[in-house]
């Protein structure tokens, strides 16, 4: 899973809501995922697809249902990649802040 991918597939925002509602509680039934979207069934599995292939739900059926899950590592993974771009930027301004105080 890699980064653009998986920015890619939460850059729209119905995938955005789905990984909204499964953050709060996961597993859930894709009914209640996609739920009010205004989505086709054939719609919402296409949604929850990319989210799939992103690494960032995971599909379960049990029964007549099939349940999603949010994938914790995925999101550890774009929290720590994240956190390196906002460590380096962190350097840059302050290498700039002190060639300014320098002036």
């Amino acid at each position: 899973m890699s980064a653009p991918t998986l920015f890619k597939a939460l850059g729209d925002p119905l995938r955005y809501t789905m990984v909204e509602r499964l953050s709060a509680e996961s597993p859930m039934t894709v009914g209640r995922v996609t739920e009010g979207l205004d989505l086709t069934r054939q719609g919402a599995r296409r949604q929850l697809q990319v989210l799939v292939d992103a690494g960032l739900v995971i599909l379960e059926p049990k029964g007549r249902e099939v349940y999603a899950r949010l994938e914790p590592e995925a999101l550890s993974a774009m929290h720590r990649m994240v956190e390196e771009l906002t460590r380096r930027w962190d350097q840059r301004l302050d290498a700039l802040k002190r060639h300014l105080e320098a002036k």
